[in-house]
Parts: C-alpha cells; sequence; structure tokens
C-alpha cells in the first residue's frame, strides 16, 4: 500500500503545481491586459488561449477544403459507406486526439518535475515522443509529422488555384498557384497559435456558409437529368474515397501546439471530439446532397464548386473557401515554422520581422511542390494512406500504449483513463484496433488505391498540369473561304 499512496501523492502534487502555474500565468495575463488597457481590442482579436480558442482552432482546421471533395469521395464510396466512414473516422480522430493530448500532459508534467521552463518555447509532438519514449520515435514523429503538414499546406495552395478558376477563368490554374503561393507566404508573420484567436472564428463562420451554400445549392438545383448513383463500382475508387475520408478527420497533426497556446492545457482532452461533433454537421449534409444531386458526374468533378450553377451565392462560398484557406494553410505551416526556427536557432527570437525573415524558405518548397503536383482530390488520398494513417492514428496509439506499458508507468501516469473507458486493458484494445486497423485498411489498401489513382492523373494530365480538370477551350472557328471575283 505504501507505493501506491505515494504515487498518489506525487500525482496530487504534480497536479498542484501545474495548478499553481496556470494561476501565475493568468495572473500574469491579467496584470498584462490592465498595463496595456489601451491595447485590449488588441489582445481580445489577436491573443487566444481559452478553451472556446482551442475548440475554434480544432473545428476551423479540420474540415477546410476536403469540404469540397467529399461529395466526390461519395461517388466513389456510394451514399452509405461515405456516411458511415464519416462516422467512423471522426471518433477514430477524436479518440487518437485524446491520446495526444494525454500524452502530452504526461511529457509536460514530467519535465515540469525536472524545473523545466517552456517559456518562449513551443513543445510539439516530436519533442513529446522524444521526452516519453526516445530518440527513434523523436525521429518518425518529427518525419511524419513534417511531411503530412508540408503536404497539407501543399493541398491548401492547390485548393486556393482550383477555388478561384470558377470565379476568373482567365488565367489558368498554375498561374493562380504561384499568386497565391504569394499570399500565403505572409503566415509568416503570425507568431504562434496564440495569435490565431480572430482567424480561427471567421475560418469556422466561413467553411460552415459554404457547407449550407453546398447543401441548398444542391437541393434546390435538384437530381440533374439522368443521374445514376452507381457507386461503388471499383474497389480502388472505394479505398481512394476512404482514404480522403480518412485524411479529413486527420487533421489533428497540430494538436500538440494548439495545447500549448492554452492556458490550462489539461481541458483540451474532449475539445477535440466536440469539434469533430460540429463538422459532422457541415460535412454530412452537404456531401450526401451534393451526391444526390449530380451522381456519377462527380468521378471526373473532384471539386463541388464545378458542377453547381455559377451566381452570387457560389462566389460568395469561394471567395470565403480562399480566405479559409490562407488560414488553414497558416495552421499547416505554423508547426513546420517552429521545427525549422529550432533547426537555425532563431525560435527563443521575440522580433517578429526577423522570425518572418527566417521562416521564409519553408514556403519555397510548398510553393513548388503545388505546382509540380495539382490533383486537387486525388493528392487528399494519397497523403490520407501513406502519411496521415501513421502520423494521427498509427502513431499516437503505439506510443500511448508503449508509455504506459509499465506498472509503474500506469499508477504513476499524470491522465489516468477516461471515465466512459476505465480500464487500462480496454485502452490496449482499443488502440491496438486502430493500429491494426488503420495499418490494414488505411495504409495498404489505401495506399494501394489512392497511388494507383494518382498514378493515374499523372498520366493523363502530366506533372506540372496547367490546368488540372479544366473543360477545354472552345474549337476555334474555321477563317471564311476567300471571295472569288
Amino acid at each position: 500500500m505504501l507505493p501506491q499512496k505515494q504515487a498518489e501523492e506525487a500525482i496530487v502534487s504534480a497536479n498542484q503545481s501545474e495548478t499553481i502555474e496556470n494561476d501565475l500565468h493568468e495572473q500574469d495575463e491579467s496584470e498584462n491586459h490592465e498595463d496595456h488597457s489601451m491595447f485590449s481590442i488588441r489582445n481580445i482579436l489577436w491573443h487566444g488561449g481559452s478553451a472556446y480558442d482551442a475548440w475554434f482552432s480544432c473545428a476551423s482546421n479540420q474540415v477546410a477544403q476536403v469540404l469540397l471533395t467529399l461529395p466526390y469521395s461519395f461517388s466513389q464510396l456510394g451514399m452509405l459507406s461515405g456516411i458511415l466512414f464519416q462516422v467512423f473516422y471522426g471518433i477514430l480522430g477524436s479518440w487518437t486526439a485524446y491520446l495526444i493530448s494525454v500524452l502530452y500532459i504526461e511529457y509536460r508534467t514530467r519535465k515540469e518535475k525536472e524545473n523545466v521552463s517552456f517559456k518562449n518555447h513551443v513543445i510539439q509532438w516530436f519533442e513529446v515522443l522524444d521526452g516519453l519514449l526516445g530518440p527513434f520515435w523523436k525521429a518518425a514523429g518529427l518525419a511524419f509529422n513534417c511531411t503530412f503538414l508540408l503536404f497539407g499546406s501543399v493541398i491548401q495552395l492547390i485548393a486556393c488555384a482550383s477555388n478561384i478558376y470558377y470565379i476568373n477563368d482567365r488565367l489558368d490554374k498554375r498561374t493562380w498557384t504561384y499568386i497565391f503561393g504569394a499570399c500565403c507566404a505572409t503566415t509568416v508573420f503570425i507568431p504562434s497559435f496564440h495569435n490565431y484567436r480572430i482567424w480561427s472564428f471567421l475560418g469556422l463562420g466561413m467553411t460552415t456558409y459554404t457547407a449550407w451554400y453546398l447543401t441548398v445549392a444542391a437541393l434546390v438545383n435538384g437530381q440533374v437529368e439522368g443521374v445514376t448513383h452507381s457507386g461503388p463500382k471499383k474497389l480502388v475508387l472505394y479505398f481512394t474515397g476512404a482514404t480522403n475520408i480518412l485524411y479529413t478527420f486527420g487533421g489533428h497533426a497540430v494538436t500538440v501546439e494548439i495545447m500549448h497556446a492554452m492556458w490550462k492545457p489539461q481541458k483540451f482532452k474532449y475539445i477535440y471530439l466536440a469539434a469533430t461533433l460540429y463538422v459532422f454537421t457541415l460535412t454530412i449534409p452537404s456531401a450526401t446532397a451534393v451526391y444526390w444531386a449530380f451522381g456519377d458526374q462527380l468521378l471526373n468533378h473532384s471539386n463541388a464548386f464545378s458542377l453547381l450553377p455559377k451566381n452570387g451565392f457560389r462566389d460568395a462560398a469561394v471567395i470565403l473557401m480562399l480566405i479559409h484557406q490562407f488560414i488553414t494553410f497558416g495552421f499547416a505551416c505554423t508547426p513546420l515554422y517552429f521545427v525549422w526556427e529550432k533547426v537555425i536557432g532563431m525560435h527563443d527570437t521575440k522580433s517578429i520581422c526577423l522570425r518572418a525573415l527566417a521562416r521564409l524558405p519553408v514556403v519555397i518548397p510548398i510553393w513548388f511542390l503545388a505546382i509540380i503536383f495539382p490533383f486537387f482530390g486525388p493528392i487528399n488520398s494519397a497523403v490520407g494512406a501513406l502519411l496521415v494513417s501513421f502520423t494521427v492514428y498509427i502513431i499516437p496509439s503505439m506510443a500511448h500504449m508503449l508509455t504506459y506499458r509499465k506498472a509503474s508507468a500506469r499508477q504513476n501516469a499524470a491522465e489516468k483513463p477516461p471515465f466512459f473507458l476505465p480500464s487500462w486493458t480496454a485502452m490496449y484494445v482499443v488502440n491496438a484496433f486502430i493500429v491494426v486497423w488503420v495499418f490494414v485498411v488505411g495504409f495498404g489498401f489505401g495506399g494501394w488505391a489512392s497511388v494507383s489513382n494518382f498514378v493515374k492523373q499523372v498520366d493523363t494530365f502530366g506533372l506540372f498540369a496547367k490546368c488540372y480538370q479544366c473543360k477545354p477551350p472552345p474549337p476555334a472557328m474555321a477563317a471564311p473561304p476567300p471571295k472569288h471575283h
């Protein structure tokens, strides 16, 4: 009984020290607001760290351009499978986000016992893995996370070019990619996730408008003449669609950074689930309505905007999505900025301009890759199968199992199993199921299907495609025959 009592006392002590630290942090925040009351408006808009800020960040970041590709996935999967996969991967994603939050609290609690200070330092996922499991896991986490965020940023740029084309087709999509690459590079001036408060709020509002525009516009338009709903037709298309949905609900590669921006990170545990439940109200009705209206036509139209009639409501949705994709680009890129700053020794620099200048090299490869692979839709599935499957499903589940594999680790855990699954054994069973399912179905079958589809796009359109899935130009009119006198 004595070791157990000591363990309980250690847990209480750790919780008390963390509570004191949070109270001191809030006191500092309060004093800062009093000293700078003239900047209170700026603080309201710019400096966020509450549970509400985290919810807006998670919900806003989780569904962006992928909202426009989900009807395409439904045409590959069929209506029933599309809905079921959304619910299934939404639950899986919320669970692994919970695991990441638990591991973050465990890492931070252990480090604070060692009197480690995180002032002017943002904790990242690979550092959590390093502190809990060692350098091998650090390398794996760093490789998968950075590559996923890199291609996540690439996808946002591709989406910007794809969307704006439906308002202004005088420029091809590649040219629009050049333009939006320069615009998105301005995210280097946003210091951290603390400063996304107003952007997250606006971003979620923009996504909500777009989702309900898609739903209402599809219902008002009605079913097109001769519409068919034959999905799933082929196994390769079925798993391609499934991995796009896996990608949709695997947007928590920035979970640790969002948690670190919170004043009380312990409150994060169920925030991602709450965000996912809201996202369901956007993704399921919109994808269902658009697929009902257009059916198999979506197999050749990965962007839902391309089939809806051009009017002011559609143009508004396109513009709002463009702004939101700029915000999501910043969400995906900010962790990469942090990693790069740490590599070159600029992470502790307080000057925003110096940090912005140091961050610019990160944007260049993203810009270049968006021009090479402009395949809006298929690239989501490929990234989902090859990167998201490991980054946000397999690695967190395995890391949790390994961190608490010993009885002493479970006894001294900073966070006990949740109330709805109060057994360590049950947690291990759930984690093992996720690892096996995502590895076999997500990475295995999904990887085969999405890569096959991706290669098909390369063969059809080529790398550096100037205008992916654009309508062919109208044939030139023949010149009138010369008149003979």
